[in-house]
């Protein structure tokens, strides 16, 4: 098999291009360490697939986004499932996108056969097509499908971004799979790092259009990778995988499935809503709304609207997973719906789908747009700010006690909705082109620090900020290089926070070894370990590509400029996880008893303590040799 990394080079502004050519292998194997390279020489958008792209390997069509985010700051990476297995059929590995086209423009990629590779840089009227129906990022597909569609063979691939891209520093890049030249309900997204931003405010593309007929010697021989797998579970291919997403797809033990599904059946007394202030209440409370609204309601129409009718999907290459739960063209994963959700208020389905339809269609990366939103309403709520300072007709419904899980959920999503529209076109107060931790300390100068205290969120350098994964532990605000993906530890178990720090280090280099090879991480119950063998046996590369994850790994956190919690509900947000440990799961531990004896004294010299202990367990982790 072919072991070079081919990386088309497309300079925006003159739609000059070249190919280059790496041997895979030290120091380059994949999207991630390649791109890495070249966003560090050029501050280059960088869009690609792994080795194993095209093969027979179940979720091995990840296409992996990286660069610098706009947003967070330093280096980032986002994924997409299913989109590496069209863009294979260009025959390269990586498109770097360098240069701004002079106009706002469509990057249009082909190839039918042959060596070269069609590149035009065509100019839109962004604006314009995101008014037509259906609106936003669906709009921009489908005006790019319905120009140049019929220029492909065999069915292309439209990435697209929103006027959230224009607007913000947290615009995601969205697409969908293509059906006999239809646009399906399964769109996917690199939402996290704003690079829809930086796709459309860096380089002036709203689109990037995609396909070809182009034959690579892909790995397709069942028997041998049947082989692989005998030898180490005795067991084929197929069965361990579909053994390994059982998760995403359907788990007889809740009688759901996905991540909506399973994470909502099992999250109990853990559950966050109205902007975290969950984490004050107690275990009773926290399970009453668990049980009446989630379990009783929101939960309950999932399973009998999506699970019981089996509206699901895949995301664009053939997977056992179909981890796509659907209602009509809505689909449902659980961070969306959990920050768009419960964390503002919502519990109730049809508003939750009208909440996120709206962020997704202005192309909002949905987890940090459910997180502002969130906070606007925790701050509309106690009165820090006015409706009419951030330009909606209400104040929301946020208290627990009395709540109407269908009146009340459509009335806080009719504000988030109002915001979702101040936010575009910039009414009242709310200006986030330089992002929500520039606005909140903005704000916090101007009416008090109690304006920032309920926003949660982690900061990075002078302006970078991500809303965290919905889990309640103190890993998901850990200062790793990376944050807001799942390059920490975010398990429910108490660790020390040096040893929360190494821990976070080595999901990480699993994590990095998933996405540098272009594998979706709902397979991980499998890849990370055959990865290495697999590799090896195909490129003779198995124990380079080990070690050179870690090296990666180092040098992304050498660009590590995390800093302290910005807020006290950060500060909070441990404390009490650290109090349930103790107090509901009857964890006995000295160390956890000193924590707690720690934030009960003094909880801001206690939380800046805990934070550096974290960093220290990853400095001393991620040294380079």
């Amino acid at each position: 098999m072919d072991s070079r990394l081919r990386v088309l080079t497309v300079d925006a502004s003159s739609a000059f291009y070249r190919i280059d050519y790496y041997a895979a292998g030290e120091p380059f194997f994949g999207p991630v360490d390649l791109g890495l390279h070249l966003a560090g020489r050029h501050n280059a958008l960088n869009i690609g697939g792994g080795l194993l792209a095209g093969s027979i390997l179940p979720g091995s069509n990840r296409l992996v986004i990286s660069g610098f985010s706009p947003c967070w700051g330093g280096f980032y990476v986002s994924t997409m499932g299913g989109a590496a297995l069209v863009f294979d059929n260009l025959g390269v590995n990586l498109l770097s996108i360098v240069g701004r086209a002079a106009s706002p423009s469509l990057l249009y990629l082909n190839r039918n056969g042959g060596e070269q590779v069609e590149v035009e840089v065509i100019p839109v009227d962004p604006r314009r097509i995101w008014d037509e129906a259906p609106g936003g990022v669906y709009s921009m597909m489908a005006h790019a499908l319905d120009c140049f569609g019929g220029r492909y063979e065999s069915d292309p691939r439209v990435l697209a971004v929103g006027p959230a891209a224009a607007a913000t520093d947290f615009g995601a890049i969205a697409s969908a799979p293509v059906s006999q030249g239809r646009l399906t309900h399964v769109d996917t997204w690199a939402g996290r790092g704003g690079f829809g931003s930086k796709l459309l405010q860096q380089h002036n593309l709203a689109a990037v259009m995609f396909g070809g007929t182009f034959v690579d010697d892909d790995f397709r021989d069942r028997k041998v990778a049947d082989e692989w797998f005998a030898d180490k579970y005795n067991k084929r291919l197929k069965t361990v995988d579909f053994e390994a997403t059982t998760k995403y797809r359907f788990d007889p033990r809740f009688q759901t499935g996905g991540t909506f599904g399973v994470n909502y059946a099992t999250i109990g007394g853990r559950l966050l809503y109205f902007n975290y202030r969950s984490i004050y209440d107690s275990e009773e409370q926290r399970l009453a709304v668990h049980d009446r609204l989630i379990v009783n309601h929101y939960l309950r129409q999932f399973n009998e609207e999506t699970i019981e009718t089996k509206q699901q999907a895949n995301c664009g290459e053939p997977c056992a997973a179909v981890c796509k739960k659907l209602r009509d063209e809505y689909k449902k994963d659980y961070e969306p719906y959990q920050t768009m959700g419960p964390l503002s208020g919502v519990f109730d389905q049809r508003a939750a789908e009208r909440l996120n339809r709206k962020s997704d269609t202005y192309g909002f990366d949905a987890i940090s747009s459910g997180g502002v939103i969130a906070w606007l309403m925790d701050c509309l709520d106690t009165g820090l700010l006015t409706p009419e300072e951030l330009a909606v007709r209400d104040r929301p419904m946020f208290q627990a006690e009395g709540f109407d899980a269908v009146a009340d959920s459509e009335h806080n999503a009719a504000i988030g909705d109002q915001l979702l529209d101040a936010i575009i076109h910039r009414r009242g107060i709310l200006d986030l082109r330089d992002g929500a931790r520039r606005l909140a300390r903005r704000l916090a100068r101007d009416r008090g620090a109690e304006i920032m205290a309920p926003f949660v969120f982690t900061s990075f350098a002078r302006r970078g900020w991500m809303v965290p994964n919905q889990y309640w532990t103190p890993g998901v605000l850990a200062p790793m290089a990376i944050m807001g993906k799942y390059y920490q530890y975010y398990g429910n178990d108490f660790l020390p926070p040096r040893d929360l720090g190494r821990i976070s280090v080595a999901l990480m280099k699993n994590e990095l070894m998933l996405d540098n090879a272009g594998f979706c991480r709902f397979h991980r119950g499998w890849a990370e370990e055959m990865l290495p063998p697999i590799l090896n046996s195909l490129f003779g590369l198995g124990p380079q590509f080990v070690e050179q994850t870690a090296m990666t790994a180092s040098r992304i956190h050498s660009r590590n400029s995390s800093l302290y919690w910005g807020s006290e509900r950060c500060i909070d947000y441990v404390h009490t996880f650290l109090r349930r440990k103790r107090d509901v799961d009857g964890v006995q531990r000295s160390e956890l008893d000193h924590w707690i004896a720690e934030f009960d004294r003094d909880k801001t010299d206690a939380a800046w303590t805990f934070w550096y202990e974290m960093h220290r367990g990853i400095q001393e982790s991620l040294r380079e040799t």
